[in-house]
């Protein structure tokens, strides 16, 4: 009987051990970080102070490179809006993902980072925009803006399926949104939100305290402003210039109509404010009787000055995320993560907006703090991509990373900046035309010196830059006699990247080169 009580027993402890097990782990394995992944829209690294920006202060985005990390070698593999998050939710490039152009819908049957973490034992959130064309999938809760969502009373829906417009600015209502899921949740359980901005998207509509917040300030023109892309056949083919491209009316907001777009929904003390600013800067328009040079200069201060407002609230709106976490005591135990879904053209080669392979576009901000880990100010020079978002993630959260991501995780390099064998190449692929800017599709690879672009479709071209004698990629280099072999180089590893990555379409554009060339 004595041996039958003590079996009885140790059953019992047995099976309170199991039961008091938390975050799905064993004895050995580390207790797994809640996790705060911040994805902006269209924010360029240049506007950060964290990475030398010299346009505004973003106080609460560099407190986080204070305290953590700062990647200066981050880069996107498609650049532009909904890709890009595709590309966060898989680890994969957009041909294996299937989403390589805005506006389609984004299959979620598919593998998603999230729906791994649901499986052990995370509790998932995604707020804000979403832009994939349906509703999430792996997360057990959402609040996603309706399409691009717009600046003022957006439409969101919700988990339940339902579209509520709601009254307000809508940078300050996604972080509302985001408080209040991280209030409600089950505390006994890991979690990880991605907290989707709309800022700063087009049309740059600030919110209304920052209203002329850097009218005082007259902002340098980029040295290739007036870029005139001599040797660079896809630059010149492109419709997104400030001159041509930025319209009067919804960019640059002179003699606007109120009843259409963004504004028609704005209620009455939004509409009488913000009329009453823009009616100022249309006066100043009328005015002054630009045109030309000085024309395109003038729109590109407007540019600057609501494009950085709207940057304001966000990064205002950073600074109530990182007091939350604050006050309730969970700065130790949480990734916090910021990123842009790609970089963007703050008036360099007399553009605005994204897509070209050009150092602008190509790399996005990547900041992340977790003390456990990570020293505070860390400076990280070595390459990382998008593809490496979902990886990491999972990784910090003690979960296996699936053989199907085509990313590799950070956390080596956050444990060890100096680590010797790391990727030094980045391969890119963007597809999207000839709406809604004309750039041609391309293909190629970037490594920590050069860059070899394959463009396709509308022309038919490489271009060369060595971006340690050129940084603003203002010559293309591809017939100079004394970079033959370099370049001969680089289409030797892009066919290497390109079978490593199994992207067919390239291949087989480069195998037809090859063919008409015997």
């Amino acid at each position: 009987m004595f041996n039958s009580l003590r079996i009885a027993f140790f059953s019992l402890l047995l099976l309170g051990t199991i039961g008091t097990k938390s975050y799905g782990q064993t004895n050995n394995t580390p207790k797994q970080p809640n996790i705060v992944f911040i994805i902006s829209d269209d924010h360029a690294y240049q506007a950060i102070g964290a990475y030398g920006g010299k346009l505004m202060t973003t106080p609460n985005i560099d407190r986080i490179a204070k305290e953590g990390a700062i990647f200066q070698n981050s880069f996107v593999t498609n650049s532009i809006c909904g890709p890009s998050r595709a590309t966060l939710l898989t680890g994969k490039y957009s041909h294996q993902n299937g989403y390589p152009l805005n506006e389609k819908k984004f299959d979620v049957n598919q593998f998603l980072f999230s729906r791994l973490l649901q499986e052990n034992n995370y509790q998932t959130a995604w707020v804000g925009k979403w832009h994939l064309g349906n509703l999430p999938q792996g997360f057990d809760y959402f609040n996603i803006l309706r399409g691009q969502g717009n600046y003022y009373n957006p439409d969101f829906i919700s988990s339940h399926k339902d579209t509520i417009q709601q009254n307000g600015y809508v940078t300050n209502i996604i972080t509302e949104k985001s408080l209040a899921w991280l209030n409600s949740r089950d505390q006994n359980k890991p979690f990880c939100l991605v907290v989707g901005e709309k800022a700063t998207h087009r049309e740059w509509i600030p919110d209304l305290p920052d209203l002329g917040a850097y009218d005082a300030i007259q902002f340098p023109l980029p040295t290739n402003f007036y870029d005139t892309y001599e040797g660079r056949d896809a630059a010149m083919r492109q419709d997104m210039t400030v001159e041509k491209t930025m319209r009067m009316n919804e960019d640059v907001k002179v003699h606007m109509d109120y009843k259409t777009g963004d504004f028609k929904r704005l209620n009455d003390e939004q509409r009488a404010v913000l009329k009453k600013y823009y009616d100022g800067v249309t006066k100043e328009f009328d005015e002054k009787k630009l045109t030309g040079k000085e024309l395109s200069a003038w729109k590109f201060q407007r540019y600057m000055k609501d494009y950085l407002a709207v940057a304001k609230s966000m990064d205002r709106n950073i600074g109530k995320i990182l007091d939350y976490l604050d006050k309730n005591n969970l700065v130790e135990n949480t990734v916090l993560i910021y990123v842009s879904d790609q970089g963007f053209y703050l008036g360099e080669h007399g553009w605005f907006d994204k897509r070209f392979m050009y150092e602008e576009s190509l790399k996005t901000p990547f900041l992340i703090r977790y003390p456990k880990m990570i020293k505070p100010g860390t400076n990280i020079t070595r390459f990382a991509s998008n593809i490496d978002w979902a990886p990491t993630i999972l990784d910090l959260a003690h979960v296996k990373i699936p053989a199907e991501v085509q990313g590799i995780s950070l956390v080596p390099l956050l444990k060890n900046n100096q680590i010797k064998q790391w990727k030094d190449e980045l391969y890119y692929h963007y597809y999207e035309y000839p709406e809604p800017h004309h750039v041609s599709p391309h293909f190629g690879i970037r490594t920590t010196q050069y860059k070899l672009i394959r463009f396709y479709n509308a022309t038919t071209t490489w271009e060369f830059y060595d971006l340690k004698n050129d940084p603003s990629e203002m010559k293309n280099g591809i017939d100079e006699k004394k970079y033959q072999s370099t370049i001969a180089n680089l289409k030797t590893k892009l066919n290497l990247l390109i079978d490593k990555y199994q992207d067919k379409e390239a291949k087989a554009i480069l195998e037809k080169e090859n063919q008409l060339k015997k």
